[in-house]
């Protein structure tokens, strides 16, 4: 099924096909070279390049000639076409085509991806495809340490290529295709080593000025360090979540999402407090978590009620000043191994 026909310059046309069909009534050739040559009457089920002028290509595709994206088998690829040799491998006087593995960034982890792929070249008088296979190697590796790009050094001699009679170059103009075929994807095993970690105690004191003067939204304490590792209090003056307009918001949060040593996880135990200025009589809340990049911050959206923070009696608030306190102990990591 032909989905969409984007015109890419005056020369190239590019065709793409989304459905899996089957390449049927195949006529063996034979092996040359470690090349699987063969004749379909079908074509490519996933991707097709028509080039109308081929000797434009070979003169302003010096360093290989990328095609559009095409996707098969959940992944995106492309075809990377050296019209006239891989002049980085020493090749002349032959075609060099290759599959490269497109948005590769896009996957996470330690993947693995094995594919087959077959090329195709229209032979235009025949009316046939000739399909074009690795003879010795049936499943290709992509992974993330090596973005090989196989295919073949010397796809075809070029003067072959360009020969009339042969119908791969019908007044100038020549059709290469694909085919990718994923045969099985795998993530690679992640390990973590769990660590206690002992005598990771750090007491941070914030005096916040001007209370009055604060506006809605969060406040952040300069960064301290415990166990390690980089944290900060987070204050809420009119209040977060459930205690926006009637509580004092409290948290206490990872101020460098990428830990060092980079680990997976963070246990922490931790008390917030507000410091009782004048009975010593402190608002104190405890708490144990796990601390990671996606869950960075713990706390209280209901801290302290407003009214109870600013009642005259108290010793929260003096002189439009208060003082807010974090004791951090880190229990234990998680490390990626």
């Amino acid at each position: 099924m032909v989905l969409t026909l984007s015109l890419k310059t005056s020369f190239f046309r590019t065709v793409f096909l989304k459905q899996t069909l089957p390449v049927v009534n195949f006529i063996a050739m034979g092996s040359h070279d470690g090349v699987l040559r063969s004749y379909s009457g079908s074509p490519p089920s996933h991707y097709s390049l028509k080039v109308d002028s081929f000797s434009f290509m070979t003169e302003n595709t010096v360093d290989g000639y990328e095609a559009e994206e095409f996707q098969a088998g959940g992944h995106k690829w492309r075809l990377v076409i050296y019209p006239s040799g891989n002049k980085r491998k020493n090749v002349e006087g032959h075609i060099s085509l290759y599959l490269e593995m497109a948005g590769e960034n896009s996957l996470e982890g330690d993947w693995e991806i094995y594919v087959d792929f077959r090329l195709f070249l229209l032979d235009q008088k025949k009316g046939k495809y000739l399909v074009i296979e690795d003879a010795f190697t049936k499943e290709n590796c992509f992974h993330r340490e090596m973005l090989r790009s196989p295919g073949f050094d010397k796809l075809m001699a070029l003067e072959e290529f360009t020969d009339d009679s042969n119908g791969y170059v019908v007044d100038d103009t020549c059709v290469f295709g694909a085919e990718v075929f994923v045969c099985k994807e795998r993530t690679k095993d992640r390990r973590e080593r769990l660590l206690r970690i002992n005598n990771a105690t750090y007491k941070q004191v914030w005096k916040v000025d001007n209370f009055s003067k604060l506006n809605a939204g969060n406040y952040e304490s300069e960064p301290f360090n415990a166990g390690n590792q980089k944290w900060k209090m987070m204050l809420y003056p009119k209040g977060n979540d459930s205690g926006v307009g009637t509580h004092l918001s409290l948290y206490l949060a990872l101020s460098d999402l990428k830990p060092t040593p980079p680990v997976s996880k963070i246990f922490a135990e931790f008390s917030l407090r507000i410091i009782d200025q004048k009975h010593a009589d402190h608002e104190t809340w405890t708490s144990k978590y796990c601390f990671t990049t996606k869950c960075s911050s713990w706390g209280w959206p209901k801290f302290i009620s407003l009214s109870t923070f600013s009642m005259a009696g108290k010793g929260f608030l003096m002189k439009d000043t208060c003082i807010l306190e974090a004791e951090v102990t880190v229990r234990g990591i998680a490390k990626v191994l």
